[in-house]
């Protein structure tokens, strides 16, 4: 049953800042204190500051499950508190994207307040916090992003940093098929290249090759017009093993797959009028993009790991590359209904292993043989 307004508690916090992290978050009435919800997680090795900002988000995405339309978040961090209501910038560009995920849920209410609280009257959240702190200590921890702690000790993001200390992804949308021809939602369809895809396979592969000669790994898409364009890069960089990677699969577009967008909004303008306003709503019987931004996340970090301060070819789709990019950019949803991302067009993203991230091209398409 919806509720007009709730009190999100919400806490986060490792064990070595960073170390075994985890959050927790009470979603409560106003009035009666009664819990209404909870949300805890252990998310592995990370810093105090993204387990908390992951709380606030868990805290505030369990009071849109309650249909509330008013919400006062509580934390005892005065650093997302004070970020959260604009006084205080965010500087550290590792914490950027979860601000961002945070602030498009703050848009899907009519009001929500931040308020500063003492951790002994935060001790619910708290408490759920520590459960899941110990259960990220007692596995194996999974490393994610160190976003920092201190904000005063963050350097400035326009500070040039070595660009042999960054792992570099190069971002490559599959070549055309005929239904990117016809301007049809490809999904899980496996839809093949086309004798023009191919031709693009082979000029994104040429040009792959005078971007990055030294290419630590080819990854792409488990689906036939990704792994075809990437094989072509990987022949043009001597031969390198394609590696299939599940997570950069496209979204899962259901009933709409093989239909036009004109074919969609004759046959369900309202799911359509959902899609288009919420990453949370999902195609009928398909995937939401808040689903293939947590996988796309995964692959991401997985790289970034695996592959530290080298190059790694990704070939994908729509839908994964500009998840990927929105948030290195720190942008908002709208962002990925207003980038056009052609087919077999390249776009180039640092990562460094101080959190920062830095943008190189988008969409570039300049090798690519003229219709």
């Amino acid at each position: 049953m919806a509720v007009r307004a709730v009190v999100v508690e919400a806490d986060g916090g490792s064990r070595g800042n960073p170390g075994p992290a985890g959050y927790g978050a009470v979603v409560r009435d106003p009035d009666s204190g009664e819990v209404l919800l909870e949300r805890s997680e252990a998310i592995g090795i990370t810093t105090n500051n993204v387990a908390e900002y992951r709380g606030l988000i868990a805290g505030l995405e369990a009071a849109a499950e309650l249909g509330a339309a008013r919400v006062e978040a509580r934390m005892d961090s005065k650093l997302v508190v004070e970020q959260m209501s604009g006084r205080w910038q965010i500087k550290h560009p590792g914490l950027r994207p979860l601000a961002a995920r945070a602030a498009a849920l703050v848009d899907r209410f009519d009001a929500v307040t931040f308020s500063w609280i003492p951790r002994d009257r935060n001790r619910h959240a708290d408490a759920l916090a520590n459960a899941a702190m110990d259960a990220a200590a007692g596995k194996p921890p999974k490393q994610v992003p160190d976003a920092g702690t201190d904000p005063a000790a963050v350097k400035p993001t326009w500070e040039p940093r070595p660009s042999s200390t960054a792992t570099r992804l190069i971002l490559v949308r599959h070549g055309e098929t005929e239904w990117t021809a016809q301007g049809r939602y490809a999904g899980r369809a496996d839809v093949p290249l086309s004798d023009r895809g191919r031709e693009q396979a082979a000029a994104t592969a040429a040009r792959v090759a005078e971007l990055a000669p030294a290419v630590a790994a080819v990854v792409s898409s488990p689906l036939s017009r990704c792994t075809a364009t990437a094989e072509a890069i990987a022949g043009a960089l001597g031969g390198l093993p394609v590696r299939p990677e599940a997570d950069w699969v496209e979204c899962d577009f259901g009933d709409w797959d093989g239909k036009t967008f004109a074919e969609v909004r004759e046959g369900w303008q309202g799911e359509l009028d959902a899609w288009l306003a919420s990453t949370r709503i999902a195609p009928p019987g398909g995937e939401p993009f808040t689903a293939v931004g947590q996988r796309v996340e995964r692959a991401v970090t997985a790289l970034r790991e695996a592959y530290p301060g080298e190059t790694v070819v990704v070939v994908s789709h729509v839908s994964p590359i500009k998840l990927a990019l929105r948030d290195a950019l720190a942008a908002s949803d709208a962002f990925l209904h207003r980038l056009f991302l052609d087919a077999a067009g390249i776009s180039v993203l640092d990562m460094w292993p101080d959190g920062g991230i830095a943008v190189r091209s988008v969409n570039d398409t300049a090798h690519l043989p003229a219709r």
